[in-house]
């Protein structure tokens, strides 16, 4: 078959991304020379190289396991606004969605701001991530921080992405179950390149815009390198108010019989009522809870008494005529639950991101010719999300603050603010909230590599690397304390109000009395100063990694020699997260908790791989090689254990090539998930299952008749999530098989029909006692559904749920355990065609993933649930991409897919009775770009999603996030049409 670089004639960056095929192909195509003759185009001689899957340098590859390469020129062309944007995109994840800048409001493990990825839908901390072939250290903030942050790559000096999809732990290490993703760095780059890039979106009126200026320059001698970057990227915010489809998230009911719509209306405007966007219908903002009372209802509301009321515009006397909105039997669908201010929440959160990247190297012309090199890398990350927050001001009985007219409400019993006496009156008001990070990164590795002189052919590499996360998270919170403090007050001579207990609380400012302007929101500054102070918190995480590793041929076969690595490696590894004071002692208002978070864990590894040609220009057999790698490791957390990993690669034919790999994988424990500090946080209340339980399960009627809860309970407070480390509950490795078996297919075709190759690789992932956080949620609806005896005497489960028997509040306890099982099985298809027509060269790429099993369970008693097609879980996506070469031009165009997914399945509802609508159908977005490269510069234009596609909506409910009525997923595209420009000069 004649290779792509003998047919067209073009620019060397040109060829090189054909060769390379893009974000869709190259290496996954081939026990394939595409990367050797990429090289070819460059020089004579070819280099030995390594690519991710191995550890031994090849000057052909040809691996037993799928590889995807997306190389810097293509990424330009595709318009992407950062590295972890490309990361993230559906040709690299599948369509599973990630961890990115529109996560605000949401807790995540690395805190907010970060970007993650995770292959095969199985998460980030199954996946590791490798710049130049050395694992990437985790950073962010917070207890939980545990996976690499893609925003402290070096973006403006990386040359390649090498995405391994197959399990690797015998040649990487712990995380490598899923996958791993390598980022190759330029090599001996001489001369100075100024690139320049900025994204603008068209339909937001410039909002979530990015820039990106960066600086690359290199000079080399006889005996040394030296290469590096400055590169400062900068993305403004986006809210909810950018975005036509975000301005009004709706609950989309629908009578199920004729379609027509259920939603409850709007009196003022005649359309549909507006809910918040994230994560689902509030219960109620800007109005005041009071104890039972006639008074005039809103529109929708039934009966004439009621204990929720807002401010009525016709009564300008104090809180007299406040109006209805909720009581008896009325629904949420009569508060008012959206207030124009929650637009200003981030869509897409801001963030500025500076780096600094240099590698080097010296030649000692000794030890072997050994080179003396380097690698340094530093990044600070600066990013906030704005969000809206609810502040619930408890009023006791008796309060001056109280207006006359309300002094007889009793609403209920203290929850923790108003000392013990029974609330009067509680105040619900709707204010802004900023939580910021900065993060400092850095990244250092010293090493020696040369040949080992006692061995023929032998080379070493030794090095010693340290990383270390700095971060701070900040933002503006209640404290309990203090407003406990400043809501007893005594009313003095003068009028005003001062705070009785002032003499043990100097500084104390009295909180204001109740009225129509606190309701809306209107608080005094110094009094909200005081409430509300900023509240810091520090994350630090550390690893030292020590190596060495020894490569070379072993001996000689009829077929060929037989190369081997071995190699060993201690990696140490520290956490420690210090969250304010304030949230150590639980004195946040309505706000997760946190303990400190402070461990450390140590691993020795010893491992080797050899390639071995088994047979060579045989008769259905132009080549037989055998692959196979061991690693035994030692951790101080877990014990020991071992993996392996075998793998052939069969080319019968010129034209065929099969490929098959078997092997174990495991990962160790993250530190967050052994030692998190307690932390809290809070769920939806319709999570709790004695809400309305009348007609629910005999075990559930039984066991919240026990808690002593009417039959028509509804919980209306939060649910209280504790969790908890995993390290005193003994918590052991997860271990994983992976089995992957593919073809390629490079049929010869008649001259002038270019050249063909076709992949298809199937795969099956299985992940036993894999480590996972029993949710509240799970372990809410099994105890309640156990049997009154075990509910009783707190068995099983029921062991972790407390309901307090004055307030029927819920608390539930929970805490990393070895429970999971997941198992994942799909096909990949892969095609790639390039041939000269007209003027030019054509090259087409489509890739497919199709994932039809994705079985999960959490509790060794659950059955296996088949995941595949729910919302967040797509079970078909794919990309494609037509480029073509004329002269210095090239043109792309792209087109992402999505398939469709629902929620029915996992919510037990029927889509033919279900008022819901949880379905999304196909997903299209299309971009398209034009590229010319002159002499020594380049520059690129171009549009993502040309026809600004808004994502599917689905209805606002608790149950799913929710951005407008769009599943909040990565591989929706909540920008819009987006314009892009990319210049770049060499000198």
């Amino acid at each position: 078959m004649r290779r792509a670089s003998d047919q067209i004639e073009k620019p060397m960056q040109y060829q090189k991304s054909f060769l390379m095929a893009g974000s869709a192909l190259a290496l996954a195509m081939s026990g394939a020379p595409a990367l050797a003759d990429a090289d070819q185009t460059q020089a004579a001689h070819v280099e030995d190289v390594v690519v991710v899957g191995s550890r031994i340098r090849r000057d052909v590859y040809n691996s037993p396991s799928p590889v995807q390469v997306v190389t810097r020129e293509d990424a330009v062309l595709q318009g992407y606004a950062s590295t972890a944007e490309i990361l993230q995109s559906t040709a690299i994840t599948g369509g599973a969605t990630q961890v990115d800048n529109a996560r605000t409001g949401f807790i995540v493990n690395g805190g907010s701001g970060v970007n993650t990825v995770g292959l095969r839908g199985m998460g980030p901390t199954r996946t590791l991530v490798l710049l130049n072939g050395r694992r990437l250290s985790p950073a962010g903030t917070r207890g939980s921080v545990g996976a690499a942050d893609l925003n402290v790559l070096p973006g403006a000096m990386i040359d390649r992405i090498e995405v391994l999809r197959d399990g690797a732990s015998s040649i990487y290490g712990s995380d490598a179950v899923a996958g791993v993703i390598n980022l190759q760095t330029r090599k001996n780059f001489e001369g100075l390149t100024i690139d320049a890039r900025s994204t603008h979106p068209l339909d937001a009126g410039g909002a979530g815009a990015s820039h990106r200026l960066s600086v690359i320059g290199g000079l080399t001698g006889e005996r040394w390198r030296l290469s590096g970057a400055a590169d400062y990227f900068q993305r403004n915010e986006m809210t909810l108010r950018d975005r036509g489809f975000t301005q009004c998230s709706r609950r989309m009911l629908r009578d199920p019989k004729t379609g027509a719509s259920l939603d409850p209306i709007d009196p003022v405007t005649g359309l549909s009522k507006c809910y918040p966007a994230s994560p689902g219908p509030g219960v109620t903002i800007n109005t005041i809870a009071t104890g039972d009372f006639k008074g005039v209802g809103a529109v929708g509301a039934v009966g004439d008494t009621f204990n929720r009321w807002r401010p009525n515009a016709a009564v300008t006397q104090g809180l007299v005529g406040w109006e209805g909105v909720g009581g008896g039997n009325n629904t949420i669908d009569v508060r008012d639950t959206f207030h124009d201010s929650m637009l200003n929440q981030s869509l897409i959160s801001p963030v500025t991101i500076g780096n600094l990247y240099a590698e080097g190297g010296y030649r000692l012309n000794r030890l072997g010719d050994a080179e003396l090199y380097f690698e340094s890398m530093v990044t600070r990350r600066e990013s906030y999300q704005n969000a809206k927050r609810q502040l619930a001001l408890d009023y006791a009985v008796g309060s001056p603050l109280i207006p006359a007219n309300l002094a007889w409400s009793v609403v209920g019993r203290d929850e923790g603010m108003s000392k013990g006496k029974d609330v009067g009156v509680r105040a619900f008001t709707l204010l802004e909230n900023r939580a910021h990070q900065d993060v400092d990164f850095q990244r250092h590795i010293v090493g020696m590599k040369g040949d080992l002189n006692v061995l023929p052919e032998w080379r070493y590499d030794v090095y010693v690397s340290h990383a270390r996360s700095d971060g701070e998270y900040r933002q503006p919170q209640f404290l309990k304390s203090r407003l406990s403090e400043s809501l007893d007050v005594i009313k003095g001579a003068d009028g005003t109000y001062r705070c009785r207990e002032l003499a043990a609380n100097p500084g104390c400012l009295a909180a204001p009395a109740l009225s129509t302007d606190l309701v809306a929101g209107k608080l005094p500054a110094d009094w909200f100063a005081y409430v509300s102070p900023m509240d810091v918190g520090v994350t630090t995480f550390k690893e030292t990694v020590a190596a060495v590793g020894f490569d070379g041929p072993l001996f000689t076969l009829p077929a060929g020699r037989v190369m081997a690595f071995v190699g060993a490696e201690h990696r140490r590894s520290s956490l420690n997260d210090l969250p304010s004071e304030a949230s150590q002692k639980g004195d946040l208002l309505n706000y997760s908790s946190a303990a400190v978070t402070q461990g450390s864990d140590a691993v020795w590894e010893v491992f080797g791989e050899i390639d071995a040609p088994l047979l060579a220009d045989l008769p259905f057999a132009q080549s037989l090689n055998l692959t196979a790698s061991y690693r035994f490791t030692d951790y101080d957390s877990y014990g020991s254990d071992s993996t392996y990993k075998v793998g052939l690669v069969w080319q019968p034919t010129d034209w065929m090539t099969v490929r098959s790999s078997y092997g174990t994988s495991y990962r160790a424990p993250a530190l967050f998930e052994q030692f998190v500090g307690a932390s809290s946080s809070f769920l939806n209340s319709t999570l709790d299952p004695c809400n309305s339980y009348g007609s629910k399960d005999a075990n559930i009627r039984a066991n919240c008749a026990a808690d002593g809860l009417p039959t028509d309970w509804s919980q209306k407070s939060s649910v209280k999530s504790i969790t908890l480390g995993g390290a005193e509950a003994g918590l052991a490795a997860e271990t994983s098989s992976n089995l992957t078996i593919g073809a390629v297919l490079r049929p010869a075709l008649p001259a002038g029909w270019g050249d063909l190759a076709l992949a298809v690789d199937y795969y099956d992932i299985t992940v036993k006692n894999g480590v996972s956080l029993a949710s509240s949620e799970n372990i809410l609806r099994e105890c309640y559904a156990s049997t009154p005896e075990e509910f009783t005497k707190k068995i099983g489960l029921c062991r972790l749920v407390e309901r307090d028997k004055n307030s029927g509040n819920l608390t539930v306890t929970t805490s990393y355990l070895n429970l999971a099982t997941d198992r994942v099985k799909g096909v990949d298809y892969n095609v790639r065609y390039v041939n000269d027509i007209g003027p030019g060269s054509l090259l087409l790429n489509l890739s497919v993933s199709h994932q039809p099993s994705q079985l999960r369970k959490v509790f060794a008693s659950d059955p296996l649930v088949n995941q595949a097609g729910f919302i967040y879980s797509p079970k078909v996506s794919g990309a494609a991409d037509a480029s073509y070469v004329m002269g210095d031009w090239r043109v792309r165009w792209g087109v992402d897919w999505v398939g469709p997914m629902e929620g029915y399945t996992r919510l037990k509802f029927d889509p033919a009775t279900s008022i819901y609508n949880l379905r999304t159908p196909d997903y299209f977005v299309h971009h398209l770009s034009t590229q010319y490269a002159g002499d020594g510069w380049t520059a690129t234009v171009g549009v993502r999603n040309l026809f600004n596609t808004n994502p599917p909506e689905i209805s606002a409910n608790s149950l799913y996030s929710v951005v407008g009525n769009s599943p909040l997923m990565s591989s929706y595209d909540f920008a819009g049409r987006t314009a892009f420009i990319n210049v770049s000069r060499t000198f």
